[in-house]
């Protein structure tokens, strides 16, 4: 059996993609990894097979450089939920495929070479979804943020399916957004059907890409924090396979500073990788936990660790951190509320605040404040007095029951009943 895995050349949509990898290879599949040179390291380290596929004109792998699109993005995130969602849409409209003729003839080829069992892709990489798609072979698409990035029922692509209490949007401007979303939508669509075309003049234009999915839909998410009302709209074939969390060792270095803490609770701080940006939050932050005893890892991007200063000398603060393998000794996680950060904590059991700034950040945290899984504050509107005390309400709360991964084996058995 071979396992054909197509991934962004992204750290942030690798990594669960290749927990699934690892469950069909320890099953005894051949897994084969068609990425950008980016990711290459990892695919090599994991065991994989890698195969070169160019998806985007850009990869990160954990630290992002501000570019002129990033840039409008951050703006767009100190002008609050709405303008950044509207930015988004905008950006997608201008960019919506990157070279998707030229991308699903090197797919084609991949799979007439490699002749896989199945094939695994990410659905916001849309690009190897009509790739895979005009093939006709089956395939199987992981979800990897909240559940409703893909749109079912009367949801659309990019605007929130919910939103957490302290940033619920105007029914106006909500309004004019699913306006500019539709446009985008169509667009995009348009797009993808003039593409397909081209592939597989045989093929039917389908209705809205954004749906677009395999024979099977993998969910990087418990289903217990799933919102109920969803279920009857979900594909037919779905297994919710979340958390999906990588194994992480910690290096000498990092292990002696985790051991060394006292009966002061840990705090781990990040805001993903295009987020760390917003230094004027991280600083908030770090001010308000100067606030309280904890001692405090904080990874802050391409910031500069002099920017911060003065810290207390036993904080671990540096562009990037080993997440998973620091968690295990944290108390409490203050992050964005992206996917990655929300189910590591939920699987190792540790309290949350999210200060969500974009897309399905906001569906993340509103369920898991729905569920008393996590407090959210609205990043633009936090202050260090009322930030400290949340810290401090958090940490004051008994540890939250783990959200225990699915086994390799039901996993690697989730691809092979497709």
């Amino acid at each position: 059996m071979t396992l054909l895995v197509i991934s962004p050349d992204f750290i942030s949509h690798y990594s669960p993609l290749a927990v699934v990898a690892k469950a069909a290879q320890a099953a005894g599949q051949r897994v084969v990894v068609a990425t950008g040179e980016n990711m290459a390291p990892r695919v090599h380290a994991e065991g994989f097979e890698w195969q070169l596929l160019q998806l985007s004109q850009s990869a990160n792998s954990g630290i992002a450089q501000k570019n002129p699109a990033i840039t409008r993005f951050l703006n767009a995130t100190k002008e609050g939920a709405i303008a950044t969602i509207t930015c988004q849409a905008l950006d997608r409209e201008k960019d919506l495929l990157w070279q998707p003729v030229e991308v699903a003839k090197k797919i084609a080829s991949l799979c007439e070479d490699i002749e896989p069992d199945d094939i695994l892709v990410d659905h916001i990489s849309f690009g190897s979804t009509l790739g895979v798609y005009a093939t006709g072979r089956p395939f199987t698409t992981l979800i990897p943020g909240h559940p409703s990035q893909l749109p079912v029922g009367n949801e659309r692509y990019g605007i929130p399916a919910v939103w957490p209490n302290c940033m619920q949007p105007k029914a106006d401007e909500l309004a004019r957004q699913e306006d500019i979303t539709d446009r985008v939508t169509a667009k995009f669509t348009a797009l993808w059907n003039a593409a397909l075309q081209k592939i597989a003049p045989n093929m039917t234009p389908v209705k809205d890409a954004f749906r677009v999915h395999g024979n099977q839909v993998l969910y990087n998410s418990p289903k217990h924090y799933h919102n109920v009302e969803r279920e009857a709209h979900l594909p037919l074939k779905h297994v919710f396979v979340g958390p999906l969390i990588r194994e992480e060792e910690l290096t000498q270095t990092y292990q002696t500073w985790l051991d060394a803490t006292d009966e002061r609770p840990t705090v781990y701080v990040a805001l993903g990788t295009f987020l760390s940006h917003r230094d004027d939050v991280l600083k908030k932050l770090s001010h308000a936990l100067q606030q309280t005893n904890a001692r405090v890892a904080m990874a802050i991007g391409s910031n500069l660790k002099s920017d911060f200063e003065p810290l207390p000398t036993d904080w671990l603060v540096e562009a990037s951190l080993p997440q998973i393998g620091l968690l295990q000794g944290c108390d409490l996680i203050i992050h964005h509320g992206g996917n990655n950060s929300v189910q590591e904590a939920l699987a190792l059991g540790v309290r949350q605040i999210i200060l969500p700034f974009s897309t399905d950040q906001f569906a993340n945290a509103s369920d898991l404040e729905r569920s008393g899984q996590a407090f959210v504050m609205s990043p633009n509107d936090i202050c260090v007095l009322s930030l400290a005390k949340l810290i401090k309400d958090a940490l004051a709360l008994p540890q939250p029951k783990k959200s225990i991964p699915i086994s390799s084996a039901i996993l690697a058995n989730a691809l092979s009943n497709r």
